[in-house]
């Protein structure tokens, strides 16, 4: 079995699933008391949330890449980056730490290509709504179209996420609003919807859609397992 890096805490309440998804899928595969071999490291989401809302990638990106190396040194054989957003900063992770990243976008990527869907709706924080670090590698590699919502449906996205659930505060009336957005999509042309932020699980579930759904965290806890296993 290979050591399964873990950069969490962006938020904690999503490196918690990633944490128990992990584990049942090694138990799942190699039953008894199996459990996943993984080294874990979980950042102060105050200060990475800071310097987004400042627009200061360099200091993101630093801080992601001295985290990273600090997993490799505790010996993971690779990493999982445990939120959509900040696989901005993928690539210089994985080129400056010098570490194997098991890319979120690929673990959608196969998934969506599995059910031969080739247009999603695409929810998640402004960065990955607006910024192309998911889309392209969607389009380039899987041959994935993604649509985002309109500029007063992505506030809406952006804002229940860090305003609630980042903080674990679960609304029915956020969930409502999830669901007309979902909707629209759904109008747009949308074939399923990407939930492209790990917390967006907490909130919303099947039935809150009128497409299929495909949750990134599942999804990436599913790659890691299959890549510690394989």
């Amino acid at each position: 079995m290979l050591t399964i890096g873990l950069l969490g805490g962006m938020s904690w309440e999503s490196t918690a699933e990633y944490y128990r998804l992990i584990n049942q899928g090694v138990r799942a595969r190699l039953g008894g008391t199996h459990s996943a071999k993984m080294v874990l490291l979980s950042v102060d989401f105050a200060e990475i949330e800071a310097l987004q809302h400042a627009g200061d990638d360099a200091g993101q990106r630093a801080i992601m890449v001295a985290e990273a190396r600090r997993i490799k040194a505790g010996g993971a054989d690779f990493l999982v980056i445990a939120t959509n957003t900040m696989h901005r900063f993928a690539d210089a992770v994985e080129a400056e730490a010098a570490i194997p990243v098991l890319h979120i976008a690929d673990a959608m990527g196969a998934a969506l290509a599995a059910r031969g869907f080739t247009r999603i709706g695409l929810l998640g924080t402004r960065f990955t709504m607006e910024q192309p670090f998911l889309k392209a590698r969607l389009a380039e590699r899987f041959g994935v179209e993604s649509l985002v919502p309109h500029e007063a449906d992505r506030a809406t996205i952006h804002r229940v996420i860090y305003e609630e659930l980042v903080r674990g505060v679960i609304r029915a009336e956020s969930r409502e609003a999830y669901r007309a957005v979902i909707a629209r999509l759904a109008d747009a042309g949308a074939q399923a919807i990407v939930l492209a932020c790990t917390e967006i699980m907490l909130l919303i579930r099947p039935e809150d859609s009128l497409l299929p759904l495909f949750d990134t965290t599942a999804l990436h806890a599913a790659a890691a397992v299959e890549r510690a296993l394989g």
